[in-house]
């Protein structure tokens, strides 16, 4: 983690905070001699309320943000959801334009207005503060979520993986439950609209992440699709005929109807849109919901069971810690039970255990320190055979560690073997026996390099242009070149690329 907020902030007044941006609701923590409060925002109509809702409207010619946003969504305003469900799709880059109604927009300006409108709604004035990304996160969505805050006005200092931070507020809240022989929490995260699942090992106040994984299209808005699923057919409804306003509408009730279950609700009633506008409620079986939602809840377990193993009597993991939103549900502690018994912990304020944790990462005097890791595999496809045909390099695992500030920095040398280089970074989940990458792959970037110095000039994108249509030749007694990979405290990777020969280098990285 970085050096001590209190020490490089400008606010020195100003109230350090923890703010977990998340793909319904973002959540705002402070610090407050030794405690962390959740913060409050004030709706349109002045009630308070524990969140800041993500959604960004386009109303009256002006993008409108949060309380104001869904109010003008529910009189028909073009509006856009999810904005995190954006942020880490595959494609998604620096460059990515998002519609509302009729505008196209960079993901990237909306996303920074949206945090500046956050901003603007603070109770109180924000010095410095800790975010988070989940642990899965690629790195375009990494670079983008940081741009974004220092765009709106935020001092960043330091950016930690969502279930690394929610494993602080376990620390801090139930530190009993860890022993000198149980020294380990696996965090199960199942936000609004991501999934992820960290290993913790806590020493005091000292963690180290162990192993991450995550499954991006994973969380509450699933979960309220399955219901709005269940509400349809219980009404004899084909999902068709609903209208673009009547389906956000219906997802909207199927929403709070998911919140207000408890463990014994055994029927819900959702109003399900109707032309007339008045609406016709639908009762559903809880059990038909639990039915269809299950497995939902299973993908997850699945993509946790290898960081957990089997707790039994010698298992050193103290227990799994459900925080997020999603896990509100009561579907989820009950299944996650079932399968791995009572050693399961609820957060008591699983919604904003992440934003709390990050606070207790914003505070100085907190002393709680985390070393994490990537959770992602960085390597390159590589030319080979005179190009005529590609091998792959991993080059970072997914276990490489992120440092806890400054820099990381790995380098290779070797000599070149053709007039050109063409890499092709990816970002990957995991490799195989053989060293090929498998599961979620996310392009990073496509860099032709010349090695022949025949071919060496400008950077700019021109170069690029010519050299794609240079063929790759094999050549004898090629220069000595130095690759340099460097891992930032977000767990962005950036490249340089350099011709130790002739002096001739080049650095590639996102935003560049």
């Amino acid at each position: 983690m970085p050096e001590p907020a209190r020490r490089r902030s400008g606010y020195r007044d100003a109230m350090l905070i923890g703010i977990d941006f998340g793909t319904t609701r973002t959540i705002v923590a402070g610090v407050d001699r030794g405690n962390y409060p959740v913060l409050t925002f004030l709706d349109t109509d002045g009630d308070a309320h524990e969140h800041f809702p993500s959604v960004v409207a386009w109303d009256d010619g002006r993008l409108v943000h949060g309380f104001e946003a869904l109010a003008a969504a529910r009189t028909g305003a073009p509006h856009l959801r999810s904005i995190k469900r954006l942020l880490g799709e595959p494609t998604t880059h620096p460059a990515t334009t998002v519609r509302i109604g009729d505008q196209e927009l960079l993901l990237a300006d909306v996303l920074a207005g949206y945090l500046g409108a956050l901003r603007e709604a603070l109770p109180e004035e924000a010095g410095a503060a800790a975010v988070s990304v989940p642990a899965h996160a690629h790195g375009a969505q990494r670079f983008m979520t940081l741009e974004a805050f220092r765009r709106a006005g935020f001092e960043v200092v330091a950016m930690l993986n969502e279930p690394s931070a929610a494993g602080f507020e376990f620390t801090h809240r139930q530190p009993r439950s860890l022993s000198a022989r149980r020294t380990r929490v696996v965090v199960y995260d199942l936000g609004g609209g991501t999934f992820d699942t960290s290993l913790v090992q806590a020493d005091g106040t000292s963690h180290a992440v162990l192993g991450s994984v995550g499954v991006n299209r994973l969380g509450g808005d699933d979960f309220d699709e399955v219901l709005a699923d269940v509400v349809l057919e219980a009404a004899g409804r084909p999902r068709a005929q609903l209208t673009g306003p009547q389906r956000e509408q219906l997802l909207d009730d199927c929403r709070e109807a998911k919140e207000r279950l408890t463990p014994q609700t055994r029927r819900m009633v959702v109003e399900l849109p109707t032309a007339d506008g008045a609406g016709e409620p639908v009762v559903v079986a809880v059990d038909a919901f639990y039915a269809a939602a299950s497995d939902l809840v299973s993908r997850s377990v699945s993509a946790m069971e290898p960081l957990v193993g089997s707790l039994d009597k010698d298992s050193t993991v103290a227990g799994i810690y459900l925080v997020g939103g999603g896990s509100g549900l009561p579907l989820v502690p009950r299944m996650i039970r079932e399968r791995f018994g009572r050693r399961v912990h609820r957060s008591p304020y699983p919604a904003a255990s992440t934003a709390i944790g990050l606070a207790i990462a914003a505070d100085p005097d907190s002393g709680f320190t985390v070393s994490d890791r990537l959770s992602r595999g960085f390597g390159v496809f590589r030319e080979r055979d005179a190009g005529a045909g590609v091998a792959f390099d991993p080059i970072l695992t997914r276990e490489h560690p992120v440092p806890e500030h400054g820099e990381i920095v790995v380098t290779r040398r070797y000599v070149a073997a053709h007039n050109l280089g063409w890499f092709r970074y990816v970002e990957h989940t995991s490799v195989d026996a053989v060293g090929e990458p498998r599961g979620d792959l996310v392009p990073y970037a496509e860099v032709i390099f010349p090695f022949d110095p025949a071919l060496q000039g400008s950077d700019g994108s021109e170069e690029t242009e010519r050299l794609a249509t240079v063929p790759v030749e094999r050549r004898a007694g090629g220069p000595l070149v130095e690759e340099t990979y460097t891992i930032d405290a977000a767990g962005i990777v950036s490249v340089r690329i350099a011709d130790l020969t002739t002096g001739y280098a080049r650095e590639y990285g996102l935003g560049r």
